[in-house]
């Protein structure tokens, strides 16, 4: 096991989105981990017509001053476009994957089909929870889509989760959970970092 306290999550703001009059962030997660560098999600690189309507406002991770080669493993929570639209980035590099969600983006209209399968993107499909790392695990959290995953970050105390979707905002913590918050709550995680908030989400302590 490699030593817990030498794993590190590091939020990346890369767009945010117009929705319900707000301004919504995208953020990506970087893991460095001492056997490799994990990125969870990848953002949107540019604008189509299918999300017109959100007037993105990007700053994709390629005009960043980001090491886009220092990346080793890619996780995609989810494949709806502002989660992969930069998957393209990480051309050769292994994209986890939940099965069911590979196959709902290939089959359903609600997915962007050219960001899903651009050219070069290589997909290693899961089925179920994996160890992708010694400390790091992905975990199926289905609610926000089917094939929805989390990312369960052990650091020796209560986990770290990056959620992606399993929560879009702090407040649906709150709401009558789906079986994705459910996993994740049944964690008694320390902190859940998701794709469109600020600041992680922390349990309440009594």
């Amino acid at each position: 096991m490699s030593d817990p306290a030498s794993i590190t999550v590091t939020p990346v703001f890369v767009a945010d989105l117009h929705v319900e009059g707000e301004r919504m962030p995208i953020y990506v997660h970087v893991i460095d981990h001492p056997r490799g560098r994990v990125l969870v999600d990848t953002g949107m690189t540019e604008l189509h017509p299918a999300a017109a309507d959100l007037d993105p406002r990007l700053r994709p991770l390629g005009e960043q001053d980001f090491d886009l080669a220092g990346i080793d493993i890619v996780v995609n929570t989810h494949l709806h476009g502002d989660h992969c639209g930069g998957n393209h980035l990480f051309a050769g590099k292994p994209i986890y994957v939940q099965r069911r969600e590979l196959d709902d983006a290939r089959s359903e209209d609600v997915y962007i089909r050219e960001w899903v399968d651009a050219p070069g993107v290589r997909y290693v499909p899961v089925d179920g929870e994996l160890e992708l790392l010694p400390g790091l695990r992905l975990v199926p959290a289905p609610g926000h889509t089917r094939g929805s995953q989390v990312v369960v970050v052990e650091t020796g105390g209560r986990p770290i989760v990056i959620g992606g979707d399993v929560a879009v905002w702090h407040g649906e913590f709150d709401e009558p959970p789906t079986e994705g918050r459910q996993r994740v709550l049944a964690l008694d995680p320390e902190l859940v970092w998701l794709a469109h908030e600020h600041e992680p989400w922390r349990p309440r302590t009594v």
